[in-house]
C-alpha cells in the first residue's frame, strides 16, 4: 500500500487589494491562468500569498480549471471573486486587464481557498 503524498505548499504574489480581500475572507476564489507552478497545485495544498512585507496562508479546498474568463465566471460565484459589488463584467474585464488573450488561452483556473482556522 502506497501513501499518498504529503500536501505542498505553495506561494504566490498578489496586488495588495486582492491580499486584503481573502485575508478578510470575503475573497474565497483566487483566479489565475495555467502557468506551470498553477497546474502543480492540489486541494489540500497549502497556499501562502505575498504582498509586499505581508504573507498570509491559506488552504486549497477545490481548483477548477476552465477554457476561458468568460467560461470561468458562468462556472463560479462572482461574489467570491472580486471586491464587493463587482458586476460580471467588471470581473470580466479585470480579469483581462491582469492577463493579456495569449495567457487566458493557457487556461484559468479558479483555486478555491480556506483561510486556516485561528
Amino acid at each position: 500500500m502506497t501513501t499518498p503524498p504529503p500536501p505542498a505548499e505553495h506561494t504566490l504574489n498578489i496586488r495588495k487589494p486582492y491580499f486584503d480581500l481573502i485575508a478578510t475572507g470575503s475573497k474565497t476564489i483566487e483566479i489565475r491562468v495555467g502557468y506551470a507552478k498553477i497546474r502543480k497545485m492540489a486541494a489540500g495544498d497549502s497556499l501562502r500569498f505575498s504582498s509586499g512585507d505581508h504573507s498570509l496562508l491559506t488552504r486549497i479546498t477545490d481548483l477548477s480549471e476552465y477554457t476561458s474568463f468568460e467560461e470561468m465566471l458562468t462556472a463560479e460565484d462572482n461574489t467570491a471573486i472580486g471586491e464587493p459589488g463587482m458586476t460580471r463584467d467588471q470581473l470580466l474585464a479585470t480579469c483581462r486587464d491582469i492577463y493579456p488573450p495569449e495567457k487566458e488561452a493557457l487556461g484559468v483556473f479558479a483555486i478555491h481557498l480556506r483561510l486556516p482556522r485561528t
